[in-house]
């Protein structure tokens, strides 16, 4: 289960306040020390009644336009600040169940009733509303490959609700939970982790019922543009086995040989070339694909 945290007693701080700390100190998540830090400085900005209502009234008045440019995320996330240093900070809004904007986007458009966990750290506190209920999931990352189907030895952590003032520390590869919208619109704000390991990290969606891994959502822009080069050029095909054989990170290996499958001769012959990989993940996307004869 996320890390309760005591949110640290002290004033209220403004945006700019916050962010130029945080760009001096940067963000360590797995650092008590930077934990400590972070969460004194999220914690006065959540005191702050008045500087998100400021930022959300100028961004509208602005016509949006720096958020179109610098936020990756979704239209539930308002960008506060991105850090140099590897860091960001965020608001996230969570519509209720009602809400029109949930009934037109539906429910997993905002992470409700998909279990998951995080390739990421992040710190985060309710800062309004009810907040959203999560019932909680541990697991041991280190005991797990990261196949599709494979058993997570889930265990139950209990169920919790990110009210006003409420803070905890999400941790990578460690807990998983399953959102509820809030009884009305909340709000939340997040410290995150924004390391350049990340991308190469995978996320579970997790099957409760079954207790295993059912998909996992992460892929890079290289990897789809790889799928798209081994169609182009013969370079792009060599690329793909260069990938294949000597990348570092399994996805890509798996996905490097699922891309030069797709227009081989025999693509059998590829994909069982992945099954002698180290790695047990890149075997079993392999066998799965020669077992199903589906496209890769």
């Amino acid at each position: 289960m996320p890390r309760l945290i005591d949110p640290p007693a002290g004033p209220a701080l403004d945006l700019a306040e916050v962010t130029a700390r945080l760009d001096e100190s940067g963000v360590d998540l797995a650092d008590e020390t930077s934990v400590a830090r972070c969460a004194a400085l999220l914690a006065g900005l959540g005191r702050n009644r008045d500087f998100l209502a400021d930022r959300v009234i100028a961004a509208l008045k602005a016509s949006y336009a720096d958020q179109l440019e610098i936020n990756r995320y979704s239209a539930q996330v308002f960008l506060l600040h991105r850090g140099a240093r590897g860091f960001y900070l965020r608001a996230n809004l969570w519509p209720a169940a009602t809400d029109a904007v949930t009934a037109a986007s539906g429910p997993a458009a905002f992470s409700y009733d998909v279990p998951h966990d995080h390739n990421f750290s992040f710190l985060t506190a309710g800062y309004f509303g009810p907040g959203y209920v999560s019932d909680y999931y541990d697991y041991d990352p280190e005991a797990v490959d990261g196949r599709l189907g494979e058993p997570l030895n889930l265990s139950f952590a209990g169920r919790s609700q990110l009210g006003e003032g409420k803070m905890m520390l999400y941790r990578a590869h460690r807990d998983i939970h399953s959102q509820l919208p809030p009884e009305s619109l909340s709000v939340s704000l997040n410290i995150m982790d924004e390391g350049e390991h990340i991308p190469w990290r995978d996320q579970y969606i997790v099957d409760l019922e079954a207790g295993t891994i059912a998909r996992r959502p992460t892929l890079t822009s290289g990897e789809l543009l790889l799928r798209c080069a081994v169609h182009l050029t013969a370079n792009g095909r060599d690329i793909a086995d260069h990938f294949a054989r000597a990348h570092p990170v399994p996805r890509v290996r798996a996905n490097a040989l699922a891309a030069l499958a797709a227009v081989a001769a025999d693509p059998r012959a590829i994909l069982e070339r992945g099954m002698a990989d180290a790695d047990a993940r890149v075997r079993d996307d392999c066998a799965r694909w020669l077992a199903h004869g589906q496209a890769c």
